[in-house]
Formats: C-alpha cells, structure tokens, sequence
C-alpha cells in the first residue's frame, strides 16, 4: 500500500514535530541528518521503531510536546520487561475516541445500545477505550471491568447489555457460563466486539452458538492510541483500518523489506497525527495481510485479514519452527476438540530431547483415545513435530480475564 500526498504530507508534520523536541527520536533524526521524505523510497528507508526503543526511553523519552500539554499516560504491562509509558494530549484522547467510535458504527452499534464493558481500566489502554468510543457515539457504557463473573451475568440480565465488550478468553467464559445457568433467553446481547488476541474460528464459533450475537474483531496496541484504529465488518473479511490517523505496511519479518499487497507478513504502522508520542515505522510484531480491493460492506477503508499471531509467538521443538495458529489450524479439522488448549515445553535428560505436552479439552461425547491419537499424527504429518496429548474435559482448562497464555517454555 502506497502512501497518498496527504499521509506524506502529514509523515512530514511528524518528522518536524519530532526533530523540534528533545525527545528519543527527534534526538535520532537530528543525529541521522533525517529532514523529511519526498518519496516512497524515502519513507522506506527510514529506521523502524521498536518496543525496545520506548523501553530504552522509559519513562517518558518518546514524549515530543511539553508536559503541559500531557493530560494522560499509558502503559503496557511489562510482562516481558521494563514497561512502555505512551503519553497523550488532549487531542490524541479526543481521536482515539472518533476512531472507536467509527469501530462501533460499523459494527452498526449505535445510541440505543447498551454496551458492557469487562477488559480492564486503569494503566491499560482497553477498558478506557471502550468507554472512551461509547460515550463519543453517545451510547449506554456500563464499565464493569473484569472479573467478578456474577456480577457481569446480573449487569447483563438486569440492564439488558446489547452489546459486550471482552478479549475472547473473557468471552468464551462469559458464553459458558450462560449456557450453563441457562441465561441465554434473559440476556439481550447481540454483538460482541472482542480485541486484545488472536482467537481461533472454533473459538468464535462456541461464543457465537452460546451467546447467540454477532462478532467483531477489533484491532490496536496500547502504543498505538490502543484498540480501536480497526475492525472487522459485516463481510466477516478482514479488518478495515483508519488509514486518516495510521499509515500500515506489511514487511518480511526477517528482511524487513516491505511484501507485495496480499502477502503476509509483520504490520507496521506509522501514526499520522499524533501528538505526544509520534511512532513513525513502529514494528508491532503482529502478522496479517493487506487485502486489496474493495469491501462488500461498502466500507472505503482500506483492510487487513484477521490477525494470524505475532513473529515472537515462535517457539521451537526438535529444530522445527512452530507457532500457535499452526497447532489451532489442526485442532480446528478434528470434530470433538474444543478450542482450548495449553502447551508445554521441556527437556527429557534421558533422551536429551525436547518434550512437547499438549493438553486439549474435547467433548464428552468423542474418544478421548481416539482424539489423542488423531491430534498427535495431524500434529506430526503437518508440522513435523510428535507431541505427548492429553485430552481432558471442556472446561477443564483455566480461563482468562485477559490474553490466554497458550505454550509454557519449562526448558530455559
């Protein structure tokens, strides 16, 4: 995808509002002799930008305005490191807020719903951002929150939820225990907008059955404003993006060379009007595809397929490269699994080998012999790897209020 006049033009505002700071980065351009860019060519020889850049600027290094002009931060967990601290301006907060609310237009969500809010508040971008979109649209927020699952089934029931705002862990828990209290003729919940993971189509399709809505993707990371610069359609056939606020390449993870429209590859995204904390070529890590061509929900906006998994979701067994969409993609042919499983990684002594144990929740009413059999040789003949299965109720599993964690590495 091609940047038009106006994204350069507005790249170019970026560059400036950058090298007039004393921020990270306007301290790099200044020192890379980086004025602007003319071209496509230009743009794509600009560094990318990292999580391990805004780490290396905690706290607030990538903050390009005064701090009178600050009137919020945001945090990413810092799972996996030092935090990421992303301060905004008041405008900033007043876009996010037009972009999710364009997000629950086109889920045709409008004044009348009610929407019930359960990821979390706080230093997290999602729970505020839900809110943020509803109140724009001028719909009912009710911020729940997560947690506390009898309260959500009695906000839900007792003030008529139409609509329900959850990662797809959250969701599928929600889902369940409706159907297991037999609430699904109390609740009015048609849609749901799920974000925060990558969630397979065995996933969507019990969430759907059980709550009986409609589902929406919706896509964004905390360093990015957060969710809500996409979501999917009606068309159930990728996510549309709000190519106004963020310019989106797809590159070769390894190359980092951009791939033709239509191939997949790692997003990465550039925000166009940002304020306090501009990322011009920002890796996020997540894998998708542009394509191209126009929607059949009418919408103009460009989009991306649903989001596949992350290039640092690769975990390795016997030398073989594998990720967690490979493992779902089995899981989603074999009739009986549900789709809910959990991996673990260790080292036999013994053999000296690597141990691949999956643990897979299937229906009563199948083998679970037979299931263990059927994963292991589909896991061996499409992957290359043997895996030791172990197959266990529905519901057995832990369920999340946030991102499920699906492989544990107990070798390092």
């Amino acid at each position: 995808m091609q940047l038009n006049s106006k994204q350069m033009e507005l790249i170019n505002r970026q560059i400036q509002r950058l090298l007039n700071s004393d921020s990270y980065y306007g301290k790099m351009y200044r020192e890379l002799g980086i004025d602007g860019v003319r071209s496509q060519e230009d743009f794509e020889k600009l560094p990318f930008s990292s999580k391990d850049d805004l780490r290396n600027a905690y706290p607030l290094g990538i903050q390009a305005v005064p701090d009178n002009e600050i009137v919020r931060i945001h945090s990413s967990s810092g799972t996996t490191g030092k935090p990421v601290i992303i301060p905004y301006t008041a405008k900033d907060v007043d876009d996010w807020a037009t972009m999710f609310a364009r997000c629950y237009a086109l889920a045709g969500i409008g004044k009348e719903d009610r929407i019930q809010i359960t990821p979390g508040y706080g230093l997290w971008t999602a729970g505020i951002g839900f809110q943020l979109g509803a109140e724009k649209l001028g719909a009912m927020a009710i911020p729940m929150g997560p947690g506390n699952t009898e309260k959500q089934l009695q906000m839900m029931v007792d003030l008529q939820s139409t609509v329900i705002a959850a990662t797809s862990s959250y969701a599928l828990l929600l889902a369940e225990e409706v159907a297991k209290r037999g609430l699904k003729d109390k609740i009015a919940l048609k849609k749901g907008v799920i974000g925060s993971e990558r969630w397979g189509d065995k996933m969507r399709g019990r969430i759907k059955q059980e709550l009986g809505i409609t589902l929406y993707d919706i896509y964004g990371l905390t360093e990015v404003y957060g969710p809500g610069i996409g979501i999917s359609c009606d068309a159930e056939d990728g996510i549309h993006y709000w190519d106004d606020y963020v310019y989106l390449e797809i590159i070769d993870p390894v190359t980092g060379k951009p791939v033709p429209d239509g191939e997949e590859g790692e997003i990465v995204l550039t925000t166009l009007v940002k304020e306090g904390a501009p990322l011009i070529r920002f890796r996020t890590h997540d894998l998708s595809r542009i394509i191209p061509g126009e929607c059949g929900c009418g919408c103009k906006y460009p989009k991306i397929d649903i989001i596949k998994g992350r290039s640092d979701d690769m975990f390795k067994v016997h030398g073989v490269n594998m990720f967690p969409s490979q493992v779902e993609e089995v899981l989603r042919a074999i009739p009986g699994v549900s789709s809910e499983y959990a991996i673990a990684l260790g080292w036999d002594e013994n053999t000296k080998k690597d141990v691949m144990m999956m643990t897979v929740e299937a229906d009563y009413n199948y083998s679970f012999e037979n299931l263990a059999r059927t994963i292991q040789e589909q896991i061996k003949s499409r992957i290359g790897v043997t895996p030791k299965v172990n197959i266990v109720p529905v519901g057995t599993l832990p369920r999340s209020e946030k991102k499920t964690k699906r492989v544990t590495d107990y070798r390092y």
